[in-house]
């Protein structure tokens, strides 16, 4: 049965991405990009893109507050919404700016839905192949409109393929990080674009993804697709990714024995 939340949404990451985001791809001058703090850049398109879906969201539901990546640069006040009551929305507009900045592929539009802080519904569009996966809780996740089930059969440890997004992590953690790749199975480079590796994980391109920074936005959508499949998404010590926590370090895995295993060659040092 199709849920109306959900193609709607899908709908209004679908009309950003076509309206704003992709004719600016490799098509932004200088002037459109600028930076919104040391070595994060922003550009017209993400600022242009959060009006437009924020606009669209508050009007699927009205009262509802929207916290967005941009949004909150400029007052960071409003990520006190996620611990409160209510529809709360988080918008990633461009997740991927560097890549999208320099004319490289893959960037994504992200969205979720918290209602009384827990996630609900989320969605993760990566406009230039058309992917699109949305996720309800307690009802399962949608690749491109089919519904997705955990496999059936999991690919051993020394097959595992998954990436480690090492840009941000301390050099010791790093190395051990790599070591630890190596014994499970082959050990990727992140892509710099959260949306896409969750989008891999759905696809079966790869079976786990580590990442340092965990901003609400860029982990939230894609967290609750994956659990919904039937995944796990965790913070190093076990406790299972929240948005409104701080802190650093999740280990994303296709299923709770690939989270054991993996955790145990890349975060036992």
């Amino acid at each position: 049965m199709a849920d109306p939340l959900l193609d709607d949404v899908g709908a209004l990451l679908r009309e950003a991405a076509a309206k704003v985001v992709v004719p600016l791809f490799r098509r932004l001058d200088a002037s459109d990009i600028s930076e919104k703090a040391p070595g994060e850049v922003v550009t017209v398109a993400d600022r242009e893109a959060e009006a437009l879906i924020s606009e669209g969201l508050r009007r699927l539901r009205p009262g509802s507050v929207v916290v967005g990546e941009e949004a909150v640069a400029e007052d960071p006040g409003l990520l006190r919404h996620l611990r409160g009551s209510g529809d709360v929305w988080l918008v990633d507009p461009v997740d991927g700016t560097s890549n999208f900045a320099a004319g490289r592929r893959p960037f994504a539009l992200m969205a979720a839905l918290l209602t009384d802080g827990v996630p609900v519904a989320s969605w993760v569009y990566d406009p230039l192949d058309g992917t699109m996966a949305a996720a309800r809780l307690g009802a399962g996740t949608e690749l491109d409109g089919a519904s997705l089930s955990a496999p059936q059969a999991e690919p051993r440890v020394g097959a595992l393929r998954g990436t480690a997004a090492t840009k941000f992590l301390p050099p010791d953690f790093r190395r051990q990080v790599e070591e630890g790749g190596r014994r499970v199975g082959e050990l990727l480079p992140g892509q710099h674009c959260a949306g896409r590796e969750y989008l891999d994980m759905l696809t079966g391109a790869q079976q786990f993804v580590l990442f340092w920074r965990t901003l609400p936005w860029d982990h939230t959508p894609g967290a609750l697709l994956v659990r919904e499949a039937g995944g796990v998404a965790r913070r190093f010590d076990g406790a299972d990714y929240q948005p409104a926590d701080e802190g650093r370090g999740l280990l994303v895995a296709a299923s709770p024995e690939i989270w054991d295993e993996v955790s145990a060659a890349l975060l036992s040092g």
